[in-house]
């Protein structure tokens, strides 16, 4: 299950990512609700994304 916490607070690399409206609002929203930022929360999600991902697919 994906919990919101403060492990990538010391994040340092800057790159630019385009969202659509719906995803973008979703985001921050659910960041404002744990007080986080909307930086903190995408490092979060890519993460997860990234721990659950299959073994074969993240090969390809």
């Amino acid at each position: 299950m994906f919990k919101v916490d403060n492990e990538f607070k010391n994040a340092t690399i800057a790159r630019t990512i385009r969202f659509t409206e719906t995803l973008f609002d979703d985001l921050n929203r659910i960041a404002q609700e744990n007080d986080i930022s909307f930086n903190l929360l995408v490092l979060q999600c890519c993460k997860y994304a990234l721990d659950n991902m299959e073994p074969t697919e993240r090969t390809e």
